[in-house]
């Protein structure tokens, strides 16, 4: 159950589809804008899997070592031609006995590259609760005096008797970061996981068009030659086809 504030879904559109995926629609001019989204957890939150459930409306369960994956996608909010990017990380954790995280330097590149910033903790998971204030501090420090438009997704909400973080402490940390805070479970439906990121991406495009093209100078992210969606794809079809040959099995 989402625990943020509902939003009008007919104030915005999106073109993510069902499999087959097709190429990307060409559109009559290039997106007015560019949104640069970071997922950031701990090991196994289901960082990935929350990726894929935005774009694509699918789950699937198990995945390759996350390298760090960057998908693009256009789409249109509030009327606005807008070009999505959303870069996956590796987890970062904390370090032995202490409150500070241990991430590689991609994951800092990311963070200077991006301009919203998801969270991601499992709620069977302590630990990977844990890393989210420290990882904040850690942004803080990247991005002393910028806002930082942050979501906090409580991932696994179908594991209810597993639980280890409560709706409360979650909803906590999320007012004290400053970010909006949801549970949802991305194997059980994608309605919330979309509800959510596109929050984030709508916030993100109107607090663009009120900063006068004020753009934050840093490094640049060394982004792919083409969108990674062929890899997502390959993941996709790799799915399929091993469900296909357990249910010829059974």
């Amino acid at each position: 159950m989402l625990l943020i504030p509902e939003d009008t879904m007919s104030q915005y559109s999106t073109n993510f589809l069902l499999l087959p995926i097709p190429e990307y629609p060409v559109l009559d001019c290039a997106p007015n804008k560019i949104i640069k989204l970071v997922v950031l957890g701990g090991s196994g939150v289901g960082k990935t899997a929350l990726v894929v459930r935005f774009l694509t409306k699918r789950f699937i369960g198990d995945y390759e070592a996350n390298t760090g994956a960057l998908y693009s996608r256009k789409f249109t909010i509030d009327g606005e031609q807008i070009s999505l990017q959303v870069q996956d990380t590796p987890f970062v954790s904390l370090e032995d006995d202490t409150d500070s995280i241990c991430c590689q330097e991609q994951i800092n590149r990311s963070i200077y590259w991006a301009d919203g910033f998801v969270f991601v903790f499992s709620i069977t998971d302590y630990e990977s609760f844990r890393v989210l204030r420290p990882l904040h501090q850690h942004i803080r420090r990247i991005h002393p005096n910028a806002n930082i438009p942050l979501l906090l997704m409580a991932n696994k909400g179908d594991l209810l008797r597993a639980r280890q973080v409560s709706s409360k402490e979650g909803l906590q940390l999320a007012t004290e970061l400053g970010g909006t805070y949801c549970e949802v479970s991305a194997r059980e439906s994608c309605e919330g996981v979309h509800e959510a990121f596109q929050q984030l991406c709508q916030e993100l495009s109107r607090s663009s068009s009120s900063c006068n093209g004020e753009k934050r100078r840093g490094l640049h992210l060394v982004r792919p030659k083409s969108p990674n969606m062929q890899d997502l794809k390959r993941r996709l079809k790799q799915a399929l086809t091993s469900k296909g040959k357990s249910a010829t099995t059974l």
